[in-house]
């Protein structure tokens, strides 16, 4: 049997399976009313205890993962102190007369029910943050114990309804070979640990608990996103074959990790990474990245409970800078909050449709005093290395002037106490919305340098929202529609002596860089794991071949036609894609 599902971190696993108990029905016990006082109370103090175990778990995962992944953790026990859910609890206890398991049963519901109904695939992984909140919750009260992914006898095959961040934290790689979830998305909490940790995993698969038995034997696919149970002894040792073959190329692939990036004929390619915080950008060095093309400052702006202070983000901006020496470029994009990314402190208005709404830089530019804050930091910042700033979701010349006239503007607050900074330091836009692409013969006069969001400029060209599995077929960043607009900004930075980047996801694109290598590109900016497949593949090709690849490819009529051609010319791309980290 096979289910097929969404691959979460790439890799081979197999091995029995360990399927995560589900929680139990929940008991609903009517009290005296006299009892309702100290119902609260052993809520109170299940509440105080989670805390101190989450922060537990805090401490240990920063050690071991990162902040970055810390924080999901933080989140967690922001919750533990919102009176929106503890206090909900406390008045069901004390206006219902219930017990404390039947009161957070209740209330996890309604959140969860009021996250999943949403339609923003973001907020409803975050009613998975809920469940898990309620389950460790549910243990302290019942005196249930925990299982703890430590104690696993391993390595096994972890199968659940899905899994949180708490679960996730615990993974050992010694002891869980994989993991496969019901539910889940490519950018929900656990396929994100689960590709910090190299443990291959696949989500969404609907009824994976449900369709095998704890020790049935088990193979994960995440390379296809796919989950054999009971396989034959012929696709076992297929998939022995095909995991050897993914290891070897791992490892062949670190010998291109000092390499410059160059074609065949010898063009020099830039190839940075995408970052959300300092130890990311110690990775990306660490995988070979050039620099960073692109610092989400927003990651450091989310699961807290109010602004970040300049001193925080300098702090923040400093260390990336300095982790690759001062001499690397370091190109920091401006808060850009909105879509699927909010702020629980920014208190904004719910919008009908937020990826087209206040976000970003129309955001920052009403909110002047955190802007101008964000911008000394930044600023402060270039005095230790080559930093670049850049501003989000540009649309219009006047939002670029007023963007640079608040920079002159915390310019002058830090001349103004003598703090030095780079004076020199280049100003560059994102082109992510088609306006600023078919205006980008006005913006490059007045912008240093484009970097080319393809994320958003894909969605809002094809007119498809990317979260939308349905419309998968529009959103494929390689369509000539979008190759069209890329070439056209590519083409009138050039004729004001400005370098362009792309810094959205088709930058990793193993079938998209020849082509846009071919339209002109200047510099790549990608997934820290993806530098060196993308290194592999411009050895492998030369300039001229790809500017005939590119004129190709703008006359075709799909993006599978293109994808088909660049494979049949580059038939390798295909392994490279597995060894993507």
């Amino acid at each position: 049997m096979k289910l097929t599902g969404i691959a979460a971190a790439p890799g081979y696993a197999w091995g029995h399976a360990f399927l995560l108990e589900q929680a139990k029905e929940v008991e609903r016990i009517q009290l005296r009313p006299e009892k309702s006082t100290e119902e609260v109370a052993r809520f109170t103090a299940a509440v105080e205890q989670a805390v101190s175990q989450l922060k537990e778990l805090q401490e240990r995962t920063r050690a071991t993962m990162g902040l970055d992944y810390a924080e999901i953790f933080e989140s967690h026990i922001m919750v533990l102190k919102d009176e929106e859910f503890v206090g909900r609890a406390k008045e069901l206890i004390a206006g219902q007369l219930i017990n404390a398991e039947a009161a957070l049963s209740d209330v996890t519901q309604e959140l969860v029910q009021f996250f999943e109904s949403m339609d923003n695939v973001y907020m409803n992984e975050r009613a998975a943050d809920f469940r898990d909140i309620s389950k460790r919750l549910h243990g302290l009260l019942t005196g249930s114990e925990q299982l703890s992914l430590c104690d696993l006898d391993g390595p096994v095959v972890l199968i659940a309804h899905d899994l949180t961040p708490s679960d996730s934290a615990q993974l050992e790689r010694e002891r869980v070979a994989g993991f496969a979830a019901n539910i889940g998305g490519s950018m929900s909490h656990s396929a994100i640990m689960a590709r910090s940790m190299e443990i291959p995993a696949v989500v969404g698969l609907k009824n994976a608990t449900s369709s095998l038995n704890n020790g049935d034997f088990v193979i994960l696919d995440g390379v296809k996103g796919e989950l054999l149970i009971n396989p034959t002894a012929e696709q076992v040792s297929a998939y022995r074959k095909a995991k050897e073959t993914y290891e070897r190329q791992r490892e062949e692939s670190k010998a291109y990790l000092h390499a410059p990036s160059v074609t065949a004929d010898g063009k020099i390619v830039e190839l940075a990474a995408n970052i959300g915080n300092p130890a990311d950008a110690v990775h990306a060095r660490n995988n070979g990245a050039e620099g960073i093309g692109l610092f989400r400052t927003e990651l450091l702006f989310m699961g807290r409970r109010n602004w970040p202070t300049e001193e925080e983000q300098f702090y923040a901006y400093k260390l990336a800078a300095e982790a690759f020496g001062g001499m690397s470029p370091i190109v920091i994009r401006t808060l850009d909050i909105g879509g699927d990314k909010e702020l629980d402190y920014a208190k904004r208005p719910r919008e009908r449709n937020p990826f087209l709404g206040y976000r970003a830089i129309r955001l920052s530019l009403d909110e002047r005093d955190t802007f101008k804050a964000q911008l000394r930091a930044i600023l402060r910042a270039s005095a230790f290395g080559n930093v670049k700033i850049m501003f989000p979701m540009i649309a219009t010349l006047q939002e670029l002037r007023a963007a640079k006239a608040l920079l002159a503007e915390a310019k002058a607050d830090l001349d103004a106490i003598g703090v030095n900074y780079r004076h020199r330091m280049e100003v560059g836009i994102m082109i992510e919305v088609p306006a600023a692409a078919l205006i980008s013969d006005q913006l490059a006069k007045e912008a240093d340098f484009f970097s080319i969001g393809t994320n958003d400029l894909v969605q809002f060209t094809m007119a498809a929202d990317r979260t939308n599995e349905k419309l998968s077929h529009l959103t494929d960043p390689i369509h000539p529609a979008v190759l069209r607009l890329i070439r056209l900004v590519i083409d009138n930075g050039h004729k004001e002596g400005k370098w362009v980047s792309l810094c959205g996801e088709m930058a990793g694109d193993l079938a998209a860089i020849p082509i846009m290598l071919g339209l002109g590109l200047d510099r790549f900016s990608m997934n820290a794991g993806a530098v060196l497949p993308a290194r592999i593949a411009l050895s492998a090709i030369t300039a001229a071949q790809t500017k005939e690849m590119a004129e190709a490819a703008l006359r075709m009529e799909s993006s599978d036609e293109v994808r088909d051609y660049v494979h049949a010319i580059m038939p390798h791309l295909r392994e490279l894609f597995q060894i993507r980290r």
